[in-house]
């Protein structure tokens, strides 16, 4: 089990997953990645949203997340901005991992991508989809949630 990030070593985050999924697990993965991408995250131009893992003889595969090149770029590098990248765990994660997403209804998606020691990491959750009913209820509790914090601010007053 991954635990949570400095938000202040936080590159991007997945806002989205939160809302369409319960998350049973946490891991934290490597990142198999190019020199112009872990310059572009320095510069937070990566996003996460659409991102999600597939898993592809044995190995993790991040696919959806866009690292936008910057302008300063190297002229004989072609960067690609939604390329498929490897994720690095290790080898029995990966298998427990398997195993779960082979049940119905489970999946693993991205939830941030951060830095820590040096190194980009990405952190992924094995998930369930939330039914509509689900996503009606996180909405209301976020909306209760702001209600009483203005409440608290006006009675502070």
């Amino acid at each position: 089990m991954a635990k949570k990030p400095d938000p202040a070593s936080r590159i991007a985050d997945n806002k989205k997953a939160a809302y369409d999924y319960f998350f049973e697990e946490r891991h934290e993965a490597g990142m198999v990645l190019h020199g112009w991408e872990v310059k572009a995250l320095r510069a937070g131009k990566a996003q996460l949203t659409d991102g999600y893992v597939l898993i592809r003889d044995g190995e993790l595969f991040l696919l959806g997340c866009q690292i936008q090149a910057l302008k300063t770029a190297s002229t004989h590098v072609r960067p690609e901005a939604a390329r498929t990248k490897k994720l690095l765990l290790k080898k029995d994660d990966i298998r427990h991992l398997v195993g779960k997403v082979e049940q119905k209804g489970y999946t693993l998606v991205p939830l941030n991508l951060h830095w820590k020691n040096g190194l980009v990491k990405c952190e992924i959750a094995l998930a369930k989809g939330k039914a509509e009913h689900d996503k009606r209820n996180t909405i209301k509790e976020r909306e209760d949630k702001r209600e009483v914090e203005r409440a608290m601010k006006r009675h502070g007053r």
